[in-house]
């Protein structure tokens, strides 16, 4: 196999890779992608990937190249990582006894390959009291994160359920990748 780039800087996305058992750099993309108001969720996080993705190749053109990117959503709105400690509250506040909506593009660059998809989880939280919210966002945690919780560290204890993949909530759909990529990861 070629080498392998992920151009992303996630700590989340670093050891899942590690997971999957994959040799791999890290070239995070600092690119960010145009705005554009006429996207739907789906095809907004895709452009993110793809966006990300086609920077470190352009720059790597022997690599196989993954971007990815991952948003919270809920009713059609994106709830990113918040700004600061009262964003994150209210955040937090809008997710609590509700169902939401966590999608990752990915998107995978090579000599061979210009393609990608978009993995969905849909999560339910419990009723969350005031001083939950508070003392979670003490915590700082939630201050990095899209939606302002990690399913993987203290958020946990506000997810009821979810309905998808767990590691797409965490940050990056493991298995599909696999399973769309397995040819690439083997041969490209």
């Amino acid at each position: 196999m070629k080498k392998l780039i992920l151009a992303s800087a996630s700590p989340r996305r670093k050891e899942i890779f590690e997971k999957l058992g994959l040799v791999f750099e890290i070239k995070p993309s600092a690119k960010e992608p145009p705005i554009d108001e006429n996207m739907n969720v789906k095809e907004m996080v895709l452009f993110s990937a793809q966006t990300k993705a086609e920077d470190i190749f352009e720059k790597n053109p022997d690599a196989l190249v993954v971007g990815a990117d991952t948003v919270v959503a809920m009713d059609g709105r994106v709830l990113g990582k918040p700004c600061d400690e009262i964003d994150a509250v209210n955040m937090l506040k809008t997710l609590s006894g509700r169902k939401h909506m966590v999608y990752t593009g990915v998107f995978v660059c090579s000599k061979n390959t210009k393609r990608g998809f978009v993995a969905e989880t849909e999560v339910e939280f419990y009723n969350l009291s005031d001083d939950e919210i508070a003392d979670y966002v003490k915590s700082g945690e939630p201050l990095d994160k899209a939606g302002s919780y990690g399913i993987q560290g203290g958020g946990i204890r506000f997810v009821k359920g979810i309905c998808g993949d767990y590691y797409n909530v965490v940050g990056f759909p493991a298995a599909e990748f696999v399973r769309n990529f397995a040819k690439e990861l083997k041969n490209d």
